[in-house]
């Protein structure tokens, strides 16, 4: 395996390892590994480095959904455009174009299920390529991002016997 590839599997896991741990765990020059990484960028490889946060930890009230969207495709640029638009949304986290019965997952946060449905009927539905819609809400995460959000609690006390 490639340094490159090297890098980009370790800080998938872990965007917050520094420079000199990484080249450490890598066994490569630490200027070998921060001119790797700012190529990454350059190159658009890594697009970003985020946090992933288990929001009902908190007292922030968060609604995801997703959503299925079949759509007319533009002549010319295909699902581009209309994904383009619909990603332009703040409320829009992500969007993937899929095969099956639907062309596109939109993935969304609102502050509330009313906040998520008025973004369908108002501003989803009404886009002149979309045929229809199928909405799905997330009610409990489990894994996200390849990380275990529902850890039980192990007991890792040293076992004592008289």
């Amino acid at each position: 395996m490639s340094t490159r590839e090297e890098i980009l599997k370790t800080i998938e896991k872990n965007s917050r390892i520094d420079v000199h741990e990484l080249s450490v765990l890598l066994g490569a020059e630490e200027i070998e590994v921060a001119n790797e990484l700012k190529a990454l960028e350059e190159e658009g490889v890594i697009c970003g480095y985020h946090t992933m946060i288990d929001w009902s930890k908190t007292s922030i009230e968060k609604v995801n959904a997703l959503i299925e969207v079949k759509v007319t495709p533009t002549r010319g640029l295909g699902f581009d455009s209309i994904a383009e638009r619909i990603y332009k949304y703040p409320e829009v986290t992500s969007v993937y174009l899929m095969s099956g019965g639907f062309d596109l997952m939109v993935i969304l946060e609102g502050k509330t299920l009313q906040e998520v449905a008025g973004f369908v009927n108002n501003k989803l539905a009404t886009l002149d390529t979309v045929l229809s819609t199928a909405t799905h809400f997330i009610l409990k995460k489990y894994k996200d991002h390849g990380t275990i959000l529902t850890k039980k609690y192990e007991d890792t006390r040293e076992i004592i016997t008289p």
